[in-house]
């Protein structure tokens, strides 16, 4: 039985990644193989993944989901947007000196007002005034992750987001994602690997470590995802056929495993709090794409879940050792399930 201790490392502050690499695709890449570590670059990807196999994209896009805002009485607030529940309300974080109270309202962006309603655990209910969307993409601030020192820029509005983003409502990006740009894309199509997507909003939670040494104790923040019936006919085609479900990051993941918990994958829109530990049974995914993760996180649990706790612990050594780019803007691995795996034994092999 692992305890939250078991999840925690020492990272050297400098190599979190705080700028995108110049180009998308010139990250490195570690892969991990049941008996290796192999330092790539991330284009590689193309040669590790064979014709035939699935790759599962989240295609949820960041909302400008920041704001800074005045009470009537004139305090300050910042607003972070959680989840958009319909066309005029929203669910929010509010940073203020004093809770504010059913009733109050508060002026974002000195732009529109918004109607504060009643409290949902740590959130707000927010009303607008006309449509969320237009509003938040018109006055909003793009939400950087909290380890990410500068304020959003252009550049990081374009580089925060992925090339294929088209579903708004999330506020953190899929970040294994943001390795990937078309000429890639469309290598990998060449080569005959087949894309399919799902949807998860990725909520400001995922940044949240856990705080309890009983992981059973920890509530998992939730999140809305949606799994088109194209996706569960090409995952069936693909594993009928031999082909691996290669899930780029934890988002498409936990989409694809809340959707599987029946033991096949079934189409639909849901919330899920799915809580991925070591000893979680995977049902669709096969090998996952995913960024480095933080101490003590639930998504440094899910990798260690799939690939092996010992392997995802000699892993972020050597990435330590060999100066990768942790978090959002930083570099990448190519985990294989657990199951696939031989045993804990690991080599290391140099740049290839």
């Amino acid at each position: 039985m692992y305890s939250l201790s078991d999840f925690d490392f020492d990272l050297p502050q400098d190599l979190i990644a705080q700028l995108p690499l110049p180009e998308r695709s010139a990250s490195r890449l570690l892969q991990v193989d049941a008996d290796a570590l192999v330092d790539r670059a991330f284009v590689d990807i193309v040669d590790l993944l064979k014709t035939g196999d699935l790759l599962v994209f989240n295609d949820t896009r960041v909302l400008k989901a920041r704001f800074l805002g005045v009470k009537e009485t004139g305090g300050k607030v910042e607003v972070l947007i959680e989840r958009v529940i319909d066309s005029r309300t929203v669910h929010a974080q509010i940073r203020a000196s004093k809770s504010p109270p059913p009733g109050t309202v508060i002026r974002l962006a000195d732009a529109f007002d918004v109607i504060v309603g009643e409290r949902a655990g740590e959130f707000y209910l927010l009303q607008f005034p006309s449509d969320v969307f237009e509003l938040i993409e018109a006055h909003g601030r793009l939400p950087l992750p909290p380890y990410i020192e500068h304020a959003a820029d252009a550049v990081d509005e374009l580089r925060y987001q992925t090339v294929y983003a088209r579903e708004p409502g999330a506020v953190a990006a899929p970040t294994a994602g943001l390795h990937f740009d078309q000429a890639l894309l469309d290598s990998l199509r060449d080569k005959g690997v087949n894309s399919a997507f799902v949807t998860l909003h990725v909520g400001a939670g995922t940044f949240q470590p856990v705080r309890t040494e009983n992981l059973a104790e920890h509530n998992m923040h939730s999140e809305w995802y949606t799994i088109p019936q194209a996706t569960v006919d090409a995952v069936n085609r693909t594993l009928a056929a031999g082909g691996d479900i290669v899930a780029v990051g934890t988002t498409s993941m936990r989409a694809l495993e809340s959707a599987s918990q029946s033991g096949a994958l079934c189409a639909g829109s849901a919330d899920t709090r799915l809580f991925i530990t070591p000893g979680y049974r995977f049902n669709t995914v096969t090998r996952l794409i995913t960024n480095f993760h933080l101490p003590k996180s639930t998504l440094l649990m899910l990798v260690s879940a799939f690939a092996g706790y010992e392997r995802i612990r000699a892993a972020y050594r050597h990435a330590i050792a060999q100066r990768y780019r942790f978090f959002s803007y930083g570099d990448a691995m190519l985990l294989n399930r657990l199951s696939q795996n031989k045993d804990d034994r690991i080599k290391i092999v140099p740049d290839q």
